[in-house]
């Protein structure tokens, strides 16, 4: 089943609404790097809220988007891991420490904000030299 992708502004807002199998994991990859081209997307949230069980192929698939992406300019949060989810991760030795996580899409939207305020002050501060 396809991953519904909103665009809001220069936010991009991936729904995940059910585990995942290994071809829906590789179409949202696919179909993320070509709205971060086509929409000039700043950022991405991956929404993982209706998520109870994750396999390492989606979370290792969830680490190489926010990879793929940055290298397109876009920033990347995964918002909602599930408690479980999270201890499951971590006990399988599954991290996302080279990436943000946020508790729910509105703290995502926060660090987006946050982020891209700052790159927008740090660019005009450059620009003035």
């Amino acid at each position: 089943m396809p991953v519904p992708i909103l665009k809001q502004g220069t936010y991009l807002i991936a729904s995940v609404q059910s585990a995942l199998t290994d071809a829906d994991t590789e179409r949202l990859q696919d179909d993320l790097m070509k709205y971060v081209s086509k929409y000039r997307a700043q950022g991405i949230i991956v929404d993982v809220t209706a998520i109870d069980v994750m396999d390492s192929f989606a979370a290792r698939s969830l680490r190489t988007i926010a990879h793929m992406t940055k290298l397109r300019g876009a920033e990347t949060v995964i918002v909602g891991l599930q408690p479980e989810v999270a201890f499951a991760m971590v006990q399988l030795g599954l991290t996302f420490e080279d990436m943000h996580t946020a508790l729910d899409l509105e703290e995502g939207l926060a660090w987006l904000n946050h982020k891209l305020d700052t790159r927008r002050q740090r660019d005009g501060r450059d620009r003035g030299r």
